[in-house]
């Protein structure tokens, strides 16, 4: 069955004022942009997705994954995957320490064997082939986005949220790895959200684009 991320009747407030209303179907592979000024909502609703809204907001709505509500669900049973501008690796682990890390330890991975071969076929994939006993200090910013994206794919998710990923990147990586992102959502088929403050990301996403006010 095709994943899909479903926002039903979201209405978010902070304190008494509507931030926004939101009804969409994101289909597996398409990505929603999500555009507008600091203070209009856009952290606020990948918070709520993700089960981590703060005490300052309340929210009335249900987010669906695959027709199945996931509203209530704890932040970490939700199978929901972020991307954020940081690549938030730990300096304690590898770079297949790292992405290890999130992948599940379910038998469809097999053994520590089996895992380790996993990432070394996933790092090849996006030109980091080798690369996973290197220390995560000594990659330059375009390879930590690349793990960071690797990353949350092995951990299996069924849709993926985008957090300005490649806002801290200059123009030539920010394109570059950009592609590569919208690639690895297209191949795996996941529906995605992302929020940007940049025209070139919404353009380069393809998808339906949602405007916030403040």
């Amino acid at each position: 069955m095709p994943s899909s991320l479903q926002i039903k009747d979201l209405q978010l407030f902070r304190q008494n004022e509507r931030l926004l209303s939101m009804d969409e179907h994101i289909a597996g592979g398409d990505i929603l942009t999500v555009m507008g000024p600091s203070g209009s909502g856009k952290s606020s609703l990948l918070n709520w997705l993700t089960g981590s809204l703060s005490k300052d907001f309340t929210a009335t709505g249900t987010v669906w994954l695959n027709d199945q509500d996931v509203t209530h669900l704890p932040a970490h049973m939700r199978g929901i995957g972020v991307l954020y501008q940081d690549a938030l690796l730990f300096s304690h682990l590898s770079v297949a320490g790292n992405i290890a890390f999130a992948m599940p330890k379910d038998n469809k991975n097999g053994g520590k064997k089996q895992r380790l071969e996993k990432i070394a076929h996933a790092l090849a994939q996006v030109g980091l082939a080798g690369m996973g006993d290197r220390h995560p200090d000594n990659l330059s910013g375009g390879q930590q986005a690349r793990v960071a994206l690797l990353r949350t794919l092995l951990g299996a998710p069924k849709a993926i949220l985008l957090d300005e990923p490649f806002s801290k990147l200059d123009t030539q990586l920010r394109k570059d790895t950009r592609q590569l992102v919208f690639e690895q959502i297209q191949t795996y088929k996941l529906p995605a959200i992302m929020v940007t403050h940049d025209e070139s990301d919404a353009e380069a996403a393809g998808g339906k684009v949602i405007h916030l006010e403040r």
